[in-house]
């Protein structure tokens, strides 16, 4: 097949979805076919450009790390995308992309589908401040409604996003397809060479949090939780791995909560390079966001034979299951660190379960798996497509 991924995000912008798109795109590519990616130009090259087409873009005020594509600009790639031959087009995101996507569709006469990375309702207050929360969270829920009613069928990254967007009154075709695992996530990585470079002794316990540093994720939480933990283990810490908007808000509470010597922020690592050593240097993995769609760095923890504590909430509950690599605790400080602690104090245990891991997100979160899964749905939505225009072409000869 030969696939149109069209996004507002992208490498060299760190998330969820650039990450989802690059994996995704990286499998269908090995298993012989084309994908290409219309997204943003941030000025700076990655380190394979030849698939993607870049757009002018300009910066968002309240959101410095993204661009907003502009949306003539990639309309003037028309009479190129036509010759291409699409046979489908894969959006990712809600802005731009979105329309553009449903435009291109429409003059390219072939299908359009997208994927609901991101759950809106519980994330946009944090953006629009000055909007009362429940008039934000009605925008969120009518805006999803409208647009993945709008396109031919739509992607889940889990159950749980399907069952919301489907009490927001969607209709569409729908079909849950996470984002798997590339098979580098289970190169083996050197974590004693990360925490030396890093200044962590190789003796001390070490809880991870990887991700964007947004307010969304809830790391407040894990600051509180830390807090409780070094009082059953003083010398624990608990490195945060990535940058955002709520960076200086975190460093603020851990002032608060006198962290200083608990915690260590260490900003965005290169995937390529240094994540693997980073989990892998971890000795549990901590998680608590509860607007997931997935949680994909739980699997790649996983991946790297490291146990996870976490909030089973949203997406997140699609991946957990406990004793499977995995311990599940509720929102309570206190609870959530006691089980921390549990796999600090027991090495044993802490091994046994990082093992079942590993074993787990091989068996069943690889990214041929789900790529496998995600080139059938496009076949059946184009196969629907084409009967659909092929019975309108017989009525209407009929009628005439």
């Amino acid at each position: 097949m030969k696939i149109l991924f069209i996004s507002d995000v992208y490498f060299p912008r760190v998330n969820g979805v650039s990450t989802s798109i690059r994996t995704f795109a990286a499998q269908m590519q090995s298993l012989g076919h084309e994908v290409h990616l219309i997204a943003p130009d941030y000025g700076i090259a990655t380190e394979d450009e030849a698939w993607i087409k870049r757009i002018p873009a300009r910066s968002i005020y309240f959101d410095p790390e993204d661009k907003l594509m502009r949306y003539g600009e990639a309309l003037k790639l028309l009479p190129e995308l036509r010759d291409e031959n699409y046979d489908v087009i894969h959006i990712h995101t809600p802005f731009v992309a979105h329309y553009l996507g449903l435009k291109l569709a429409r003059m390219l006469d072939i299908p359009c589908l997208e994927t609901y990375h991101t759950f809106f309702e519980d994330y946009m207050h944090h953006y629009l401040p000055w909007m009362p929360q429940s008039m934000a969270r009605k925008m969120a829920i009518s805006i999803s409604r409208r647009q993945c009613n709008a396109v031919s069928a739509v992607i889940a990254p889990s159950q749980p996003m399907l069952n919301a967007l489907r009490n927001y009154g969607v209709k569409a075709s729908a079909e849950v397809i996470p984002t798997g695992l590339q098979d580098s996530s289970f190169h083996e990585a050197d974590g004693e060479a990360f925490r030396d470079k890093y200044g962590i002794s190789r003796l001390r316990p070490v809880a991870l949090f990887v991700g964007r540093v947004a307010h969304e994720k809830n790391i407040d939480f894990l600051l509180r939780m830390a807090n409780e933990l070094r009082r059953q283990q003083p010398d624990m810490l608990l490195v945060i791995a990535g940058e955002g908007p709520a960076q200086k808000h975190l460093e603020a509470v851990s002032e608060e909560l006198a962290l200083g010597d608990n915690i260590k922020f260490i900003g965005y690592l290169d995937r390529n390079t240094e994540l693997n050593a980073c989990y892998k240097a971890a000795d549990v993995f901590v998680f608590s966001s509860k607007t997931e769609t997935q949680g994909l760095v739980l699997l790649e923890a996983m991946a790297q034979g490291v146990p996870v504590v976490a909030l089973a909430e949203l997406g997140t509950e699609s991946i957990l299951i406990e004793g499977e690599g995995a311990m599940i605790a509720p929102e309570d400080e206190r609870i959530f660190a006691a089980k921390v602690f549990s796999l600090f104090a027991n090495p044993s245990r802490r091994t046994n379960l990082g093992e079942t891991a590993r074993r787990y997100a091989a068996k069943h979160w690889t990214s041929r798996l789900q790529a496998e899964r995600m080139l059938q749905f496009y076949q059946r939505v184009q196969s629907r497509s084409a009967f659909h225009v092929l019975s309108m072409n017989n009525l209407n000869a009929k009628n005439g």
